[in-house]
């Protein structure tokens, strides 16, 4: 994320000043008998049945702390006013980094649940954003994307699942061959395709760390003639991507997501680009589809394949904070090896600790041995400003719009933002 040293001081005196009037606020809030009383913010709607039972369980096992479970509340609003929820548990992305670089989110290094998260993992929150001298964010669970292919389609036509670009290539061509769609696209909604098409290609053949560390670095002066750009870096794969357009159904301007999820369930398309989330939407129209995952294989080595991934929920406890001990109890209770196993298993996440069980649901098996060897890679789509359309600039280019213009307009949107920080 990009940032100034004078921008880095403003926020953290802010944060210091909230901090200030939050203690003299609460010190006192916890002085009455009873069990002390915390929030826990978790948003992630399909998972807060699951978190709701864990909140009851943990209030009937112990008498010394009761959580309340809040999945509405505005997070920035809470964290302005100085009231942030005591424990937070959600997707970790751009918008949350801008409360770890200013020093909201209280160091969690001393707790033994840090040591077991596995580092690679741990470095994907790095990636992001840091704050000098803490570990302020845990990972909880990884969602993994790839290519999500029907294997009885490719079965009937004897194919393999390919780990180059070209012989991605030539199956694509069979498929057309067959007279079958090889890849269900959704342009109608530009998010799919940025954390698709967009993110598979670039994250297979971009060093995504090293490129966004240099364009951090080059800042305002990012531009045609830098180093690298997005002009520069990315024109290759964003032009594979284009190629891989024309593999898709002809009615991919208009159709979204869903159309997507039950055009690949009624078997109409061999392979759709999407992550774990399509799987359960997948499974409405037929659950007995049997599918399964690939990387995309984005040059002609296939060392370079990868799973495209995201920190599907990470805990934190906010430095503002009305009681850090329980909250801390709370994020204990919430790391035990069998509950994040069984939210993995249940959610289709992959551990982030050295002692998670492995993944067993067959659906997503074709991303586990990547994921283990630390095989995988932010989308690149996540990785930029949330005030720069990245997604927006992606559908132009897939419905049409000049690559190396909409790249340069990006290229110069960054160096705009650079500037104003």
């Amino acid at each position: 994320m990009l940032r100034t040293a004078r921008s880095r001081s403003r926020l953290g005196l802010a944060v210091a000043v909230l901090t200030t009037a939050a203690l003299s606020l609460t010190g006192c809030a916890n002085a009455g008998s009873g069990p002390a009383e915390i929030t826990f913010h978790m948003s992630k709607p399909e998972a807060i049945p699951f978190f709701r039972d864990l909140v009851k369980q943990f209030n009937s096992e112990q008498s010394e702390v009761e959580v309340t479970l809040d999945t509405a509340s505005n997070l920035s609003a809470g964290f302005l006013r100085g009231n942030p929820p005591d424990v937070g548990l959600l997707n970790y992305n751009m918008e949350m980094a801008r409360f770890m670089e200013r020093g909201a989110l209280s160091d969690l290094s001393d707790m033994p649940e840090a040591e077991r998260i596995r580092p690679e993992v741990q470095e994907l929150v790095d990636q992001y954003s840091t704050y000098p001298g803490r570990t302020s964010v845990l990972p909880y669970s990884v969602a993994a994307a790839s290519v999500i292919y029907n294997e009885q389609i490719f079965a009937d036509l004897g194919l393999e699942i390919p780990t180059t670009w070209d012989e991605f290539i030539d199956v694509c061509d069979t498929l057309v061959d067959a007279g079958i769609t090889p890849i269900y696209s959704t342009f109608s909604e530009p998010w799919t395709i940025a954390q698709g098409l967009f993110d598979y290609t670039v994250g297979g053949s971009v060093d995504l760390v090293d490129f966004f560390e240099q364009m951090n670095e080059l800042g305002t002066e990012v531009g045609p003639d830098s180093p690298v750009s997005f002009q520069k870096t990315m024109k290759e794969p964003v032009e594979k991507m284009v190629q891989l357009t024309g593999y898709s159904n002809d009615d991919a301007e208009s159709r979204t997501y869903g159309d997507g999820n039950v055009a690949f369930a009624k078997g109409e398309t061999a392979m759709l680009m999407q992550g774990p989330w399509a799987l359960g939407e997948i499974a409405k129209t037929n659950e007995d589809l049997a599918l399964g995952t690939f990387p995309l294989p984005a040059s002609d080595d296939p060392e370079d394949l990868k799973v495209r991934v995201n920190l599907d929920l990470a805990l934190w406890i906010p430095e503002i904070g009305t009681d850090h001990e329980s909250a801390r109890k709370f994020v204990s209770f919430l790391m035990q090896k069998d509950i994040m196993d069984e939210y993995n298993a249940e959610f289709l996440g992959f551990g982030t600790t050295t002692d998670a069980a492995p993944a067993t649901d067959e659906r997503i098996l074709g991303m586990q041995e990547f994921y283990e060897d630390g095989q995988f890679y932010l989308g690149a789509s996540q990785r930029v400003h949330l005030s720069i359309p990245t997604a927006n600039y992606v559908q132009a280019i897939a419905t049409g719009a000049n690559v190396d213009s909409t790249l340069a307009r990006l290229d110069a949107d960054w160096a705009r933002l650079a500037l104003r920080e």
